[in-house]
């Protein structure tokens, strides 16, 4: 049964098509949501959903959904341009398929899941990984602690334990894209910024839009929890390294990547410390260099031509950088009090 149906106006026309048992509903992208909320509500009022984003996990994800239908009504899965049987096995376990018809990415897979949440206007999203990292038993204490009056609640994998599997190299590019996300933000400290196991109350899910496509969605995610004073509570949570590659793309690359992402974050939100700091510390060293080769030529007439042209190629990077950060603080700040900022930012 195929019905013509409106989009969903938030997430502009990046979802393709529902299933929801055997209904198929076809979203085009020039209708406002009204219409599309109604559709969706030809089923019982949903108020706690799972969402999980998917790509080729056919061999993991009927056991996920499987664990998740024990603690909610509805089981969302956003197959994300898969090329396997990832969306007939999700459809065929009675779960909401909602398809991208190519790869689109982690992030708009967020997009597409916090779109329907809205649309359903549901109480409760928990996301969580279908690739069998993530263990679908700890779904009821995320649940707990975003009842406890939380408005997010992160599954963390150091949060009380010290993240036992978990290799070396994967904690240290974890701990770097903390402390990138925390600068991003408005000094949120989260013990596990990267996470994909996480809850999100109404409130949440009403005021979180993402605009990032790449894996650093989760950390802009952060960014705008902190921006909207949301109460945060971390719970420790199981992840499972045993699997294999879970992964279609290197761990370092991509943690590159993300680092990247929230670097052009940092950037957006914070030019003038970016900028300034790394551009003051260079102008400090150009003129000490400078003093230096002045002082001895001063003291025995003897100038260190090196030294004084290192410090002026020290120096004149340093008043670009500076120059640079205060001219896009006073761009930031003027889009800011015009509300073209949100606009701007990825």
């Amino acid at each position: 049964m195929m019905i013509e149906s409106p989009s969903i106006s938030d997430s502009a026309s990046f979802v393709d098509d529902i299933v929801f048992s055997e209904h198929v509903i076809k979203l085009s992208p020039d209708i406002s949501a009204t219409g599309a909320k109604n559709r969706l509500h030809h089923t019982n009022t949903i108020k706690t959903i799972v969402a999980m984003p998917a790509y080729n996990e056919e061999a993991r994800i009927a056991d996920i959904i499987a664990g998740a239908k024990l603690y909610v009504n509805c089981v969302l899965v956003v197959d994300d341009g898969s090329c396997d049987n990832t969306a007939s096995i999700a459809s065929s376990l009675d779960a909401m398929v909602v398809r991208h018809e190519v790869n689109k990415g982690y992030g708009k897979a967020l997009q597409t899941i916090f779109s329907i949440a809205r649309d359903l206007d549901v109480d409760e999203l928990i996301i969580i990984d279908s690739d069998g990292q993530h263990d679908s038993n700890d779904i009821p204490r995320l649940l707990a602690e975003l009842r406890n009056g939380n408005d997010v609640v992160i599954g963390s994998r150091f949060n009380g334990v010290k993240g036992e599997g978990i290799p070396l190299y994967r904690k240290i590019g974890m701990k770097v894209l903390d402390i990138a996300t925390c600068l991003a933000g408005n000094g949120l400290e989260i013990s596990d910024s990267q996470s994909g196991f996480r809850a999100y109350g109404k409130k949440a899910i009403d005021v979180i839009h993402i605009g990032e496509e790449g894996m650093s969605a989760g950390s802009e995610i952060l960014v705008q929890i902190s921006d909207y004073n949301l109460k945060v509570a971390e719970v420790p949570i199981r992840v499972r390294y045993d699997l294999g590659d879970t992964s279609s793309e290197n761990p370092i690359l991509h943690g590159v990547r993300v680092l990247v992402s929230i670097l052009k974050l940092i950037i957006l939100r914070r030019p003038l410390p970016f900028f300034g700091i790394p551009g003051g510390l260079l102008i400090l060293l150009g003129l000490c260099a400078g003093v230096c080769a002045f002082s001895g030529f001063y003291l025995s007439e003897q100038f260190y031509p090196i030294i004084f042209t290192g410090g002026f190629a020290l120096l004149m990077p340093g008043l670009i950088l500076v120059t640079l950060g205060v001219i896009l603080n006073l761009l930031m700040t003027v889009m800011n009090n015009t509300g073209l900022s949100k606009e701007c930012t990825p």
